[in-house]
């Protein structure tokens, strides 16, 4: 993950900060057998973090 959000603001937060800040905005975690499903509000501040974040995830190779 850490990876992933080089180029952000917050490139060096830990996986502990990110975990303390989706329960803090009340974000609903759903865990399915293939995908781990984050919903949070429309109003959460870190929208553009995010969203940079979700689009780097989705451009890693597949491992399968």
């Amino acid at each position: 993950m850490l990876m992933t959000m080089i180029n952000t603001p917050r490139s060096s937060i830990s996986l502990g900060t990110i975990r303390l800040s989706l329960l803090k905005l009340g974000a609903r975690i759903t865990i399915s057998c293939r995908r781990v499903l984050i919903t949070i509000a429309t109003a959460c501040p870190y929208q553009d973090i995010l969203g940079i974040a979700y689009l780097k995830i989705q451009a890693i190779p597949d491992s399968g």
